[in-house]
């Protein structure tokens, strides 16, 4: 089995490397980073003897590089059988006050990285008829939140994206299930003085993942919001 993660070298995305890794899954994953990539890589490789790590440095806020990361993969594997559109970009404000241009980094980055990337992918799982596309959108897809300007707006269209594949594929055999999960530690919470238990672990994330993976082909799991047990921040 081969599964694509994209921004897959920190945080979530790596989280759920690990454990689609330990299952047996082979991988194909990106970053803006080379070095974090190769180390990454390495980190992935020693989970399972016999495991394959692909992987290429992209800017997922670039058309380009999205469909030269994508076509790297088909050239490589031909298709894959997981699709996990994790990259992401977080930059705080209001909208009336965020700096010029935010919006257009976070849509770039949020959006359009899985848009164009899933087009590419989504037609040999169609071919197929099996597969497993997951969106990160986030709990700001559901609700505004203070200081969430411009990302909320991405979030939002992410998740009607979403929510769009899974009725045209419905008759394929090809699965989508939207993930929203609330504040989890990654990078984006570096530095943030708050208790561990205040924030949900990345691996959190990783084992609905993996539940929802092992649902049988007449069941998928549309929808995971997932919060912390104190609530939202």
């Amino acid at each position: 089995m081969k599964a694509i993660i994209t921004g897959a070298t920190k945080g979530i995305g790596k989280a759920i490397g690990i454990a689609l890794m330990k299952e047996g899954y082979d991988l194909a994953i990106n970053s803006r980073s080379e070095s974090d990539l190769i180390q990454t890589a390495k980190e992935f490789s020693v989970l399972r003897k016999g495991g394959n790590v692909i992987y290429h440095q992209t800017d997922m806020s670039d058309k380009a590089a999205v469909q030269l990361f994508g076509a790297f993969v088909l050239d490589q594997w031909g298709r894959a059988d997981v699709l996990i559109n994790n990259a992401g970009i977080f930059i705080p404000g209001k909208i009336i006050t965020e700096p010029e241009g935010g919006l257009e980094k976070m849509v770039e980055t949020n959006l359009y990285s899985a848009y164009y990337l899933t087009r590419m992918i989504v037609p040999a799982m169609i071919e197929k008829g099996s597969g497993h596309i997951f969106n990160m959108c986030s709990i700001a897809s559901l609700i505004a939140y203070p200081n969430g300007g411009s990302y909320g707006i991405s979030k939002f269209a992410m998740y009607g994206m979403s929510k769009a594949l899974r009725e045209e594929l419905k008759e394929t055999g090809v699965k989508v299930t939207s993930i929203m999960p609330g504040a989890t530690w990654s990078n984006s919470w570096a530095g943030v003085d708050l208790p561990e238990n205040r924030l949900m672990k990345a691996s959190d994330i990783a084992e609905v993942v993996l539940s929802a993976l092992k649902m049988s082909p007449s069941a998928v799991v549309e929808d995971i919001v997932i919060r912390p047990q104190l609530g939202d921040l």
